[in-house]
């Protein structure tokens, strides 16, 4: 997968540091909410979701972090909470200058998706959850799981997560992906340990089995689209419809697959993106290099791009637009930047291709 990234660290109200990917340059903003397993690295070479990644960045200015205590962010973070990582949501929207977003949440970046949305209706403009819950795994009555086993799972993690022996995480690895090849197998399995320290793990799943945002439910006001596998065997398929049927005309998309995570072979991959673009309303193509780079440029910008694509030179460019040739020469560099270009003659043949150069 080739997916340029731009990484950043935002620090949080407590100190943390959070490390923050910026990729795509598409005219809506989707942000990935953090999880408890991901590398904003070693994600980009994933056979797992790489292509999701890929997906998005060709149609959306894409935002991923990674959680305190996980991948490049802090790990050094004492708090771990709920509450941390909806606030932490709020710190990397703010650091990249986003003001209105949409927000991805991928299992448990479901309920902290929708937390942050109730608090701050006003920057959230879609909500897709995918493979979501409102209540962790201690908090679903009589359809949680029995204490006991919660238990081993943490002991499990404590004791073999770190481990050269790949067997103490393949237990989870088989949930997320049951019908992955050896190689998606083995690929998440590493993940798993490159991305969180044993403590960490375990700290981060027992805040997991505690979350209960149902209450939040019906308080969501943005458009919302619920996706979840039918045979998912990590969360419930009766979660992704309590999520969907709690929230005031949420769209429920059940898919015929077992993978907690769509891989892209499989059918309810493409079911996914359609879905996907059409509530977005998204192109169903990637959009091409060119458009997705002069999206980001602003009206003036176009304007002057227009002039330099017809040949003209800067003095003759600033005569047109009645500006100081230094106006027009921080004009250029700005666009070069957003163009991701080195020189006017590469920005010529981009403008050209787009369409643009002929008036």
């Amino acid at each position: 997968m080739d997916l340029r990234q731009t990484i950043r660290f935002a620090t949080a109200d407590d100190g943390v540091s959070i490390a923050y990917a910026t990729s795509g340059h598409g005219p809506q903003a989707v942000v990935k909410v953090g999880t408890w397993m991901s590398h904003l690295e070693f994600d980009l070479a994933s056979p797992v979701w790489g292509h999701l990644l890929t997906w998005l960045a060709q149609r959306f200015t894409l935002l991923r972090y990674d959680q305190r205590g996980n991948g490049l962010s802090d790990w050094a973070a004492a708090d771990l909470s709920f509450d941390a990582w909806v606030r932490d949501l709020g710190t990397v929207v703010d650091a990249a200058g986003l003001e209105r977003v949409a927000l991805l949440g991928l299992s448990q970046g479901a309920p902290v998706a929708i937390a942050y949305a109730v608090r701050h209706p006003e920057r959230v403009s879609h909500l897709i959850l995918h493979g979501g819950y409102a209540r962790g795994r201690r908090q679903r009555g009589a359809e949680s799981a029995p204490q006991e086993l919660d238990d081993a799972v943490i002991k499990l993690i404590e004791h073999g997560w770190g481990g050269d022996d790949a067997s103490f995480r393949q237990f989870f690895t088989s949930q997320f992906v049951p019908d992955g090849t050896a190689d998606e197998h083995r690929w998440f399995n590493e993940l798993e340990r490159v991305s969180a320290s044993p403590v960490n793990a375990a700290r981060l799943l027992r805040t997991m089995y505690g979350i209960n945002v149902s209450a939040d439910l019906a308080v969501v006001t943005c458009p919302t689209l619920v996706l979840h596998a039918t045979g998912d065997l990590r969360v419930p398929f009766s979660e992704g419809r309590l999520l969907a049927s709690g929230i005031a005309q949420a769209r429920f998309v059940p898919l015929d697959s077992r993978n907690h995570l769509m891989l892209e072979r499989e059918p309810a991959w493409r079911r996914w993106t359609e879905e996907v673009a059409q509530f977005m309303g998204a192109p169903s193509e990637p959009r091409t290099p060119g458009a997705t780079r002069l999206a980001a440029l602003t009206p003036r910008e176009r304007e002057l791009l227009e002039l330099i694509a017809q040949g003209r030179d800067n003095a003759q460019i600033a005569a047109v637009l009645t500006l100081s040739e230094k106006t027009v020469r921080n004009h250029i560099t700005n666009i070069f930047a957003k163009l991701e270009v080195e020189s006017r003659a590469q920005a010529i043949v981009l403008a050209r291709t787009s369409g643009l150069g002929d008036g």
